[in-house]
């Protein structure tokens, strides 16, 4: 015991109170108004979420082994992404991110999953626009290159340059794979390299749990075609046997990763007014 082996006679904090004053009361008034008003408040809520906020704000500790993720929570949208206007509906896209996480591809292994997320940082909404599930037979033999040409494929038919490759493990020797597929094409692509180091539940919790609680994570109606939502439904921080949470992964790094700014490639015609009150 830390007391023993300090020789205290009595215990440290003998005696002492503990004093909590949450951001706000469960009667909805701050607790210092002129710092943060009950706008502001909701601001913050809806910033870093209900977990987060409930621990650092309310002063109420959520075990994150209790957390789960609600499909139900996805606002699913059927627009597509307008390039001309930049826009997804009634949103103005300002960035996207194109992210893999590799694997092999191979039947009952982790799953191979590319993601391409746009972004409205203005309203801090999240759009998961596709999901690519990449699957190769077990008679190919460069599986790899397999992969990199199903999504070279895609990026093309998006016209996306920008690449995101998690190089851990398998996909450290991908960038250099991926670039030959794409210069025997002809396709130019620049690929950001990035290495994971955080256990992929903190990934999955820390990126993805803000924007759902706060209703602010969309997904294209596609995406129910895929084994997204079902990933959703079945996941725990603590892991489950059996249970697959590659795409979750792949849409957690895209979250975090800092997005390629998107602007509107279309213009309108500019009209001008001749000056004719002139004299010759």
């Amino acid at each position: 015991m830390v007391y023993e082996k300090n020789a205290f006679s009595t215990p440290f904090l003998l005696g002492y109170k503990v004093l909590k004053i949450p951001i706000v009361s469960a009667d909805g008034v701050p607790a210092w108004p002129e710092l943060f008003s009950a706008t502001r408040i909701e601001q913050l809520r809806n910033l870093v979420g209900h977990r987060h906020f409930s621990s650092q704000m309310l002063l109420e500790f959520v075990p994150p082994e209790r957390t789960r993720l609600d499909p139900g929570g996805v606002l699913l949208y059927s627009d597509e992404f307008d390039s001309r206007a930049a826009s997804i509906g009634d949103f103005t896209i300002t960035g996207y991110v194109l992210y893999w996480d590799p694997s092999t591809g191979r039947r009952n292994r982790d799953s191979s999953a590319c993601v391409l997320l746009y972004r409205d940082d203005k309203s801090r909404h999240i759009f998961i626009h596709d999901i690519l599930y990449l699957t190769v037979s077990d008679n190919v033999q460069h599986p790899l290159s397999h992969q990199c040409e199903q999504v070279l494929d895609f990026m093309s038919f998006r016209n996306i340059h920008n690449l995101v490759l998690e190089t851990n493990g398998i996909g450290g020797g991908l960038p250099e794979i991926f670039s030959n597929c794409a210069t025997c094409r002809g396709f130019a692509v620049r690929i950001t390299k990035i290495q994971n180091s955080r256990s992929k539940s903190d990934r999955i919790l820390s990126a993805i749990e803000p924007a759902l609680s706060t209703g602010r994570l969309h997904a294209h109606m596609r995406i129910t075609q895929t084994p997204f939502l079902s990933e959703m439904l079945g996941w725990s921080p603590v892991g489950i046997s059996g249970i697959h949470d590659d795409g979750l992964d792949a849409v957690a790094g895209a979250i975090a990763h800092t997005p390629f700014v998107v602007r509107p490639s279309g213009h309108s015609i500019a009209t001008y007014s001749a000056n004719t009150n002139f004299t010759v």
